[in-house]
C-alpha cells in the first residue's frame, strides 16, 4: 500500500473536484446570532450515547492491499462497540453483506449509501443539542482535509446522518472535520490552529471568524488553541491525535517521547499550553500523558510508513466503554492501558488491534462518531 503521503500527491489533480459542493462559502444557513441564540452544545463524548457509528468505506482506489485488512478492524470494532451500545453502519450497498460479515448483526443496524473513505468522526455530523431536548446535526463541509484526497461521496455523508436519525441540519459556512473538535461539554474546547485556521480549508477567515463561528455552533465559551503542525498528515493534525477531555477540567495528553519524531517538540509545546491553561469556568486543567509506543509490532501495515499512527489518544468513549488501541508493545500498551483505567473508573477499557487503520495515518475515534442522547 502507498503511504497516504504518496496518495496525496497521486490525487492532487482533483483538488478542485467537488470544492464548490463542499467549501461552504455562499451557503444558507443559520447566522452566528441565531445558533447562539438556540442554546445549542455538543455534550462531552463521555455523556450517554443513543448509539454509535461507522463508515464501512474501504476501498481499493486508496488502501489497495490494505482494504480486507482495514474491514476486518472495522468489523472488530463494530462489534466491541456493539456490545455496549447500539450502532450503525454506513456501508455502499454492493458491500452490505460484507459489512455485516464482518461487523455482525447484534445490535447493529446497516445504512446503504456511497462512500468514499472509512473516517466517520470527519465525514458524519457533529451533533448538538439543546435545552428543549432538540438534537441538531452540524454540517462542517468536508472539502477532504483541504482538497488532498477524493471525497464528493463523503461530503454528503453528514446531511444523510443527519436525516437519518432525525436531528435538525445546520450547516455551517466553516469547513473542518469532526476530528478537529475537543470539547467537555461545558463551554469549554480544545483545537488545533494547523487544521481550522488553514487556507486550505477557511481562506480568508481570520482566527476569530474561524472561533466565533466554532462557539456558536457548539456551544462554547472557550477554546484552548493549540499551534498543532501543518502537512506532516493529511488532517494537518487533529486535536484527537494531541489532547482530549476525560472530564471537565481533566485532560489526556500525548507526549512523543522519541526525538526522531515530528510531534516530539509539538507535543511539549501542546503539554505546555494545557498545564498553564484554564477552562471556560476559570479552572486550571489537571493533565495526565500518556506516550505512543516506541516499539510497536513490526508487520506490514508499519513498516517502513512514516504516517503510521500508533497513538493511545485516539480512543471511542461509549456507553460502559472505553475502545482503545494497542500496537503490540507490551510495556507501552500496558501503560496506556492503566492510565485509561485510572481515568475512566466506570468504564472498561477494551484494546484492540487496529494496526491497517493505523496504517492510513487514524485510529479508532477516527472511524467512529456518536449520537449523544438528547
Amino acid at each position: 500500500m502507498t503511504t497516504r503521503r504518496d496518495f496525496i500527491k497521486q490525487v492532487s489533480v482533483l483538488a478542485g473536484v467537488g470544492a464548490a459542493a463542499s467549501c461552504g462559502f455562499g451557503l444558507t444557513s443559520l447566522s452566528v446570532q441565531a445558533a447562539t441564540q438556540s442554546g445549542w452544545r455538543m455534550p462531552d463524548e463521555g455523556d450517554r450515547h443513543t448509539r454509535a457509528f461507522i463508515a464501512f468505506g474501504a476501498q481499493d482506489a486508496i488502501w489497495e492491499d490494505f482494504t480486507a485488512d482495514v474491514q476486518a478492524a472495522l468489523g472488530r470494532i463494530a462489534r466491541s462497540i456493539a456490545r455496549h451500545e447500539p450502532v450503525t453502519v454506513f456501508c455502499r450497498d454492493h458491500e452490505r453483506d460484507l459489512a455485516q460479515e464482518h461487523c455482525g448483526s447484534s445490535n447493529i443496524t446497516y445504512v446503504t449509501t456511497e462512500l468514499d473513505d472509512i473516517w466517520m468522526r470527519d465525514i458524519g455530523a457533529n451533533f448538538v443539542i439543546n435545552g428543549q431536548g432538540e438534537l441538531g446535526a452540524v454540517d462542517f463541509n468536508f472539502n477532504g482535509w483541504g482538497n488532498k484526497q477524493q471525497h464528493d461521496d463523503d461530503a454528503q455523508l453528514a446531511a444523510e446522518v443527519a436525516d437519518t436519525t432525525h436531528a435538525r441540519y445546520l450547516r455551517s459556512e466553516l469547513v473542518g472535520e469532526g476530528g478537529g473538535i475537543e470539547v467537555d461539554g461545558h463551554g469549554t474546547g480544545i483545537m488545533t490552529e494547523s487544521s481550522w485556521i488553514n487556507s486550505n480549508r477557511n481562506p480568508n477567515w481570520s482566527k476569530a471568524d474561524v472561533e466565533e463561528e466554532l462557539k456558536a455552533r457548539l456551544g462554547l465559551r472557550k477554546i484552548i488553541w493549540l499551534p498543532g503542525i501543518k502537512g506532516k498528515d493529511i488532517t494537518d493534525a487533529h486535536v484527537d491525535f494531541y489532547a482530549r477531555f476525560v472530564r471537565p477540567g481533566v485532560v489526556i495528553a500525548n507526549l512523543d517521547n522519541d526525538p526522531e519524531s515530528y510531534d516530539y517538540k509539538v507535543t511539549r509545546a501542546h503539554l505546555q499550553i494545557l498545564e498553564n491553561a484554564t477552562d471556560a469556568d476559570g479552572r486550571k486543567l489537571q493533565v495526565h500523558t500518556v506516550s505512543p509506543p516506541l516499539k510497536p509490532r513490526k508487520s506490514k501495515f508499519s513498516r517502513d510508513n512514516p504516517d503510521f499512527a500508533a497513538g493511545y489518544i485516539n480512543y471511542f468513549v461509549i456507553n460502559g466503554a472505553v475502545i482503545a488501541p494497542e500496537f503490540g508493545d507490551e510495556e507501552a500498551d500496558g501503560k496506556a492501558f492503566d492510565v485509561l483505567s485510572e481515568l475512566y473508573t466506570d468504564r472498561e477499557v477494551v484494546q484492540l488491534n487496529i494496526d491497517a487503520i493505523a496504517a492510513g495515518g487514524g485510529g479508532i475515534h477516527c472511524v467512529t462518531s456518536h449520537q449523544p442522547q438528547a
